[in-house]
């Protein structure tokens, strides 16, 4: 989003009765499941411990947007969307040490904590603590909003915690550097952190769509030799082979367990990613995959999704099956905490 429309700032009173500023500017926000997007006002206040305001150059439009819209996640509404953004500092909470106003950053889901069992051991990507700010950006009548992702990027500033953000290069091109924040970290994270993908392995991507395709690139990047991109769309297909992939499946005319065993010498894959969120799709992932192979989950699901598999079949082919975070992107959504950790890990695990 641009920052083209009116911005305007109101002096309120804070903490011991300091005068404390509350930005008010335009947003994207969803107010009741299913409820069309409406542009409204609302109240955006100054940084305090461990925060930093972010006005918002660029927002990606990301399916998990239309998942917070249809009450996939959670019912807390009204939800203030976008996640997938650039912006410029506008100004930093009291004890912030490694941001200052002007430095141009992408956006993280969540902060890391810095402290807890995994940071301490060096896997920041396992965080059980990790965070979001703690005072709540409002509407004008005083209703709390929820942030998407903790990040609420379809408005002209928006408050996080310092350590979701990540600097960037001021030359960069803020549309497409954005992506880093969201689907690109998605995608490779769940390759080379979640799937551990190593050379000369072989990899199956259901799902060619942003995080799919960068799925790709991360299996690419892991040094896979084979790599085969699965989807219903012909241009996605072959959009993933341009990017990565060696081999492309449209399982709308194939069954994707047969080809991809096909591909892999009647095996099936090492790793098979499913970026798609569905029980049907996540089957042919796991029937798909070679013995003792690992499956790993970056798709979205919504809470009514059941998923039936017969134990004796997880038993019997061994393996591991997985899920890559942001996938459980609420699970700490009410622990928020005010330590200012270091900046988020850009890669997701769970």
């Amino acid at each position: 989003m641009s920052t083209s429309l009116a911005q305007a700032s109101i002096t309120a009173t804070g903490r011991g009765n300091s005068p404390a500023t509350v930005h008010k500017v335009q947003a994207v926000l969803v107010k009741k499941k299913n409820a069309p997007v409406s542009i409204e006002t609302i109240l955006v206040p100054d940084p305090g411990p461990g925060e930093a305001l972010v006005d918002i150059l660029t927002c990606g439009v990301c399916h998990t947007d239309l998942h917070y819209k249809q009450g996939g996640i959670n019912d807390d509404f009204p939800f203030l969307l976008g996640h997938e953004a650039t912006g410029v500092v506008s100004a930093v909470g009291p004890d912030v040490t490694n941001l200052v106003p002007g430095d141009r950053v992408i956006l993280n889901w969540r902060a890391v904590c810095g402290e807890c069992r995994a940071c301490q051991r060096g896997q920041a990507q396992y965080c059980f603590n990790t965070h979001n700010a703690t005072q709540k950006m409002t509407l004008e009548d005083g209703t709390e909003l929820s942030p998407a992702l903790g990040i609420g990027a379809f408005a002209e500033k928006t408050l996080v915690a310092a350590g979701q953000c990540t600097k960037v290069d001021d030359d960069v091109d803020p549309a497409a550097v954005g992506l880093l924040g969201c689907g690109v970290m998605a995608g490779i994270g769940a390759a080379i952190n979640t799937g551990e993908v190593k050379r000369g392995e072989s990899v199956a991507v259901i799902g060619c769509g942003g995080v799919g395709i960068a799925a790709i690139a991360g299996a690419k990047l892991a040094g896979a030799t084979t790599i085969i991109a699965v989807d219903i769309d012909d241009n996605k297909v072959e959009l993933a082979k341009s990017l990565g992939a060696t081999h492309g499946i449209n399982s709308k005319e194939q069954d994707p367990v047969e080809a991809i065993r096909a591909l892999t010498g009647g095996n099936g894959a090492d790793v098979v990613i499913e970026a798609v969120g569905r029980p049907e799709t996540y089957k042919q992932a796991f029937y798909a995959r070679d013995l003792a192979g690992r499956v790993v989950l970056v798709g979205v699901p919504t809470p009514e999704m059941k998923l039936e598999l017969p134990l004796l079949d997880v038993f019997g082919r061994g393996g591991s099956l997985k899920s890559s975070t942001k996938r459980a992107l609420e699970r700490n959504s009410r622990k928020a905490s005010t330590r200012s950790g270091p900046s988020s890990c850009p890669w997701p695990e769970s």
